[in-house]
């Protein structure tokens, strides 16, 4: 399936007490950009994330984003250092002795001193949250390819209908330029029969000026490799998958093509045709720099 490289994914896993939520979102970018922010609890496991993540993504500018909560705090963590707490009685009762501040200090203005209760968090198995993570990972991997994949395949609708409307453009180009030599052939003569008058004319001299006209404006060449790589287009978005830098070389070559078109006619009709044709390369390039 074509992807698209906007897409958003959120998942969460719980189990007892703990509660993950995954999130994860991009936008279009030339190649992989991926910024991770995790609780500091997790920080060891942003390797398997960026692995992961690879699995996943190819190209994008990805922001991913974990939450972590756990309501149950962990029996014996709540710590009271004695130690302190008498340093900061001593020192708190010279301090009013030195000053002659007078004063009652209580237990609770103490226990309010940094470091006096601290909390202490047990160490957590790492297999068992990185399972837990991973679970939550992995369902918002899924819910984000699926937004890709969703997305991509209205992008690739509409470039299929863009693409045929170029090969319109082409056809009628096509069909177009042989007038265009035919109406030179008709108007040389007339101005040459115009300007001799009763003279003989030089059929072999008009001929040739006619056939180097033709091939001044001869576009055979660009309008076949134009078929072809529209062609080649819509079969790229058939096959699907990370087609997005093959679609921009071939708009590339696309939008080469219709330059040596506008460049060679003379006619008003075919360079409307011709502006037209890069108008319409221009927007499927536009659209192709969102596929992934």
């Amino acid at each position: 399936m074509v992807r698209s490289m906007t897409g958003y994914g959120r998942a969460e896993a719980v189990k007892d007490s703990r509660r993950i939520v995954f999130e994860i979102k991009s936008v279009n970018h030339r190649y992989l950009d991926l910024n991770v922010r995790l609780p500091r609890k997790f920080s060891m496991f942003e390797p398997k994330i960026r692995t992961l993540t690879g699995k996943y993504i190819s190209r994008g500018k990805v922001d991913i984003s974990v939450t972590y909560t756990d309501t149950e705090i962990p029996a014996g963590s709540l710590h009271y250092n004695k130690e302190i707490a008498g340093k900061y009685l001593f020192y708190l009762t010279d301090m009013q002795r030195q000053l002659g501040v007078s004063g009652n200090i209580s237990a609770v203005d103490i226990a309010r001193m940094p470091d006096v209760f601290t909390i202490e968090e047990e160490e957590e198995d790492e297999k068992s949250l990185w399972k837990l993570l991973e679970k939550a990972a992995v369902n918002a991997f899924d819910a984000f390819v699926r937004s890709r994949e969703e997305e991509g395949e209205r992008l690739k609708s509409d470039l299929i209908d863009k693409a045929g409307s170029l090969r319109s453009v082409v056809n009628f180009i096509d069909l177009k330029v042989p007038d265009i030599v035919e109406n030179y052939r008709g108007e040389l003569y007339a101005r040459v029969q115009d300007m001799l008058k009763d003279a003989k004319m030089d059929e072999n001299r008009v001929l040739t000026e006619v056939a180097v006209f033709a091939d001044k404006v001869a576009v055979d060449e660009e309008i076949v490799r134009l078929k072809s790589h529209i062609a080649a287009f819509c079969d790229t978005l058939e096959e699907g998958g990370e087609i997005g830098r093959k679609l921009d070389f071939i708009t590339q070559e696309m939008n080469r093509e219709s330059n040596t078109i506008l460049s060679k006619t003379n006619d008003m009709e075919v360079s409307e045709k011709g502006i037209e044709l890069k108008t319409g390369i221009e927007k499927i390039r536009e659209q192709i720099q969102n596929l992934e």
